[in-house]
């Protein structure tokens, strides 16, 4: 089997938090953690920038109301003229209604494929959730993993770093994909 990586399990939000500024601080690139709840300033810690979901939503977007502008004009001024009490072939002002739709909709799916992308989904199963204690991180226990795919990760090294800035339940972490 594979190893996944190594998890160690704090009490409280705050443990977590200065541990985790002491495993960024090492050099890890390939940690996450796991919480009950959303803990203020963990972002920060991590590293974590904007989203790419804005630009995945905003280029369906465009997309979509450029196509519908596209089709309106090339229906009415190229592919099918037809003079009605004399208004002009192609007008801005009929196209919004349409486009507009279009753009929210293009908006909403470039969200929905953004969001699909960058969280490398869909995956069926995670392999922490073979860990028994892992789902206390929904209750009231809160975890650190430091993935083995991190250049710095050794086995023996990461457990020692773990188990000097607090973690408890240091357990090794398997997959089997």
């Amino acid at each position: 089997m594979k190893i996944y990586g190594l998890i160690a399990e704090f009490n409280s939000a705050a443990a977590l938090l200065d541990a985790a500024k002491k495993v960024r601080d090492a050099g890890y690139r390939k940690w996450d953690v796991f919480t009950p709840f959303p803990i203020h300033g963990m972002e920060k810690v991590m590293g974590y920038k904007n989203s790419l979901v804005g630009w995945f939503a905003f280029a369906g977007g465009a997309f979509m109301f450029l196509n519908v502008v596209g089709l309106i004009w090339f229906a009415n001024a190229f592919d099918y003229p037809l003079i009605v009490g004399g208004k002009p072939m192609f007008s801005a002002p009929m196209t919004f209604v349409p486009a507009y739709i279009m753009l929210i909709m293009g908006g909403a799916i470039g969200a929905l494929v953004g969001m699909f992308a960058t969280n490398q989904l869909p995956r069926w199963h995670h392999p922490l959730f073979k860990n028994p204690r892992f789902s206390l991180a929904t209750r009231d226990k809160f975890f650190i993993v430091i993935g083995a795919n991190d250049p710095k990760f050794s086995e023996m090294e990461t457990r020692k770093l773990l188990e000097e800035i607090g973690g408890a339940q240091i357990e090794i972490v398997e997959d089997n994909d």
